[in-house]
């Protein structure tokens, strides 16, 4: 029998990627529903998890994407205003 790792290297990418698929999930009430939900929080909490798994196993691209995750409230914040501004 194959003994199971509790953690392989190729789960890493896997995690980092469920990591930034949460972050943009938990912004579909707040921006396709447009119902006030507070899970988008969960962003600051998600995000630096799935950023730390990607550059444990430099994986760049999914760092970044987790970083742009973990940083939406702020960017989504400029863009409304920005829009709104017009």
């Amino acid at each position: 029998m194959e003994e199971v790792k509790p953690l392989q290297k190729r789960s890493y990418p896997f995690w980092s990627t469920i990591c930034f698929l949460l972050c943009v999930a938990v912004w579909v009430p707040n921006i396709v529903f447009q119902v006030a939900s507070p899970l988008f929080l969960l962003t600051f909490i998600i995000g630096p998890v799935g950023m730390i798994l990607a550059l444990w196993r430099k994986y760049f691209l999914l760092a970044a994407l987790n970083l742009f995750g973990t940083l939406s409230f702020f960017i989504l914040m400029f863009l409304v205003y920005w829009l709104n501004s017009f």
